[in-house]
């Protein structure tokens, strides 16, 4: 990984999309950071497209689509995209949502499996508190909330779900297990195409995704610009393909360098 501020002006001034993930890239110990949510108005207000992508659940989505600066936000690590298009005159925008033709409401035998083996074999393992909001996965909570397991926990709860039929990603706090065949860049990917008309491969370089944890791997693969937070260290070990580019800084603070040097750069 190179440090961020190795971003040509080249790079930076082909940027058309912010692509970022919430936990732990925006936010730090579960808080929104000033200095991120100013970035993301900063990048909105430069004319570029920001689209949070995340495995937080479709409640938190509806949420960020309405209240943030954002294009639209992916949610449940790829089941599904809401945004806001204008309905004209006073009227407030209208919320839209697109489902993943392959995912599957969350009340799957697969997954309460997945959950019993899960929590007799780690008895402090918790159903994350989102649950409740969440459609198409099941979040199991590793390091949100005390007592906090160790990395190796976490790969082993993932390594039950996979065992069960199931698929599953680890956060810097959650194991997301889901039923289907998706992940975050195959919904970013699509809605960038049809929201926006972006072009794969011709338009690859036009987009930074930025991310800390190995749920961020198959974005941090696939575009040439991903950065990383400088927390991203803690998973090295878990992340086969790491981004381009890493900020000094850790979190949300982090966010705001990358954001403020594709700004400056451009």
């Amino acid at each position: 990984m190179k440090a961020i501020s190795e971003m040509t002006h080249d790079e930076a001034a082909g940027v058309r999309f912010v692509l970022m993930d919430i936990d732990d890239t925006l936010t730090r110990e579960g808080k929104l950071l000033a200095s991120s949510y100013a970035a993301l108005w900063k990048l909105k207000e430069a004319g570029i497209k920001v689209i949070p992508v995340t495995g937080r659940p479709a409640g938190w989505c509806d949420l960020i689509a309405r209240e943030w600066p954002a294009d639209g936000v992916v949610g449940e690590n790829g089941a599904l995209v809401f945004w806001e298009e204008p309905q004209g005159g006073s009227k407030l925008p209208s919320l839209k949502a697109e489902y993943h033709p392959a995912a599957v409401k969350n009340d799957h035998p697969v997954l309460a499996r997945t959950k019993e083996r899960a929590l007799s074999e780690f008895p402090t393992l918790r159903v994350a508190k989102d649950q409740f909001a969440r459609l198409f996965d099941l979040a199991l909570d590793f390091a949100e909330e005390d007592p906090v397991l160790p990395l190796s926990a976490a790969e082993r709860i993932r390594d039950i779900a996979l065992e069960e039929g199931a698929m599953a990603k680890v956060s810097s706090i959650h194991v997301n297990i889901w039923m289907g065949k998706y992940d975050k860049l195959s919904m970013a990917e699509h809605f960038l195409s049809n929201r926006f008309g972006w072009k794969s491969g011709a338009g690859d370089r036009e987009v930074v995704f930025a991310g800390d944890s190995p749920n961020d791997e198959p974005m941090f693969a696939r575009f040439p610009l991903a950065c990383a937070v400088a927390n991203v260290c803690r998973y090295e070990g878990l992340i086969k393909q790491l981004p381009a580019f890493v900020a000094s800084k850790e979190c949300g603070d982090g966010f705001a360098e990358i954001a403020e040097t594709i700004l400056a750069k451009r």
